[in-house]
């Protein structure tokens, strides 16, 4: 747009005139941030209140799994636990401990492999086959997803939303698995704090010092005043202000 100032008689008009303009396209912005093009990846929400869900992918083993679950009771924090449906079958007893302590249970699919690059029938079938072993094992119904790696793609997105699940990533990551050490892991964590947040850590074998981390990122958490909620307690109580899209 082009101004001219012959316009305007006094600097007062001119002033009020932008302003105007301003107002207007704020509305636009706004209004334009409530269109969705279609289902997205969660990864977190806006809210003023200092609230985070503490979220673990978990694939294979069990050798920190207990210890983990462990230190989410002594310290009175539920978690999310993305499982995947071979993992729930293998190990039936653990996975009923992550329900019977109090944990949300969402998928993390059957067969661990990038969804994005895979065609909606073939997600389609990964996801009910883990749903149905989770449901086998556990006894619930998941309806919160995290694909493999993080990975989607809109036609992804479509299925797992036709499926009656919602795609969740995260906003902080620990980059547990790359076993950088039990106080950068803290510090990574800590650093990428905010209201709202989903955090990123494993249960599975690999990440051998996120058993270790644990206990001292809980309690630095706490100590800034935070609340642990699960993704679905986030999702529904406290995303008042809106969900941040991945």
């Amino acid at each position: 747009m082009i101004f001219d100032l012959r316009r305007f008689k006094t600097f007062r008009h001119l002033f009020y005139s932008v302003v105007g303009l301003l107002a207007i396209s704020t509305v636009y912005i706004q209004v334009a941030d409530l269109i969705h093009t279609g289902p997205i990846a969660i990864a977190g929400t806006r809210t003023d209140q200092k609230v985070v869900a503490l979220t673990f992918d978990h694939s294979w083993g069990n050798k920190f799994t207990p210890s983990i679950l462990d230190t989410l009771k002594q310290y009175n924090v539920k978690a999310t636990f993305f499982i995947m449906g071979p993992w729930a079958t293998k190990y039936p007893d653990v996975a009923k401990r992550i329900v019977a302590d109090g944990h949300e249970v969402g998928s993390h699919g059957y067969r661990h492999e990038n969804y994005g690059d895979r065609s909606a029938d073939w997600v389609r079938e990964d996801i009910q086959k883990a749903h149905a072993q989770i449901k086998e094992v556990t006894g619930v119904e998941p309806v919160l997803l995290r694909p493999p790696n993080g990975h989607y793609s809109q036609s992804s997105l479509k299925t797992t939303d036709e499926l009656g699940y919602k795609t969740i990533i995260w906003n902080v990551d620990s980059l547990d698995w790359k076993n950088p050490g039990r106080d950068v892991i803290v510090e990574r964590v800590m650093k990428r704090l905010k209201p709202g947040a989903i955090i990123l850590m494993h249960a599975s074998d690999t990440p051998v010092q996120t058993a270790e981390a644990l206990p001292i990122l809980l309690e630095k958490i706490k100590a800034e005043g935070y609340t642990f909620v699960t993704v679905g307690d986030l999702l529904q109580n406290y995303a008042g202000q809106g969900i941040l899209k991945h």
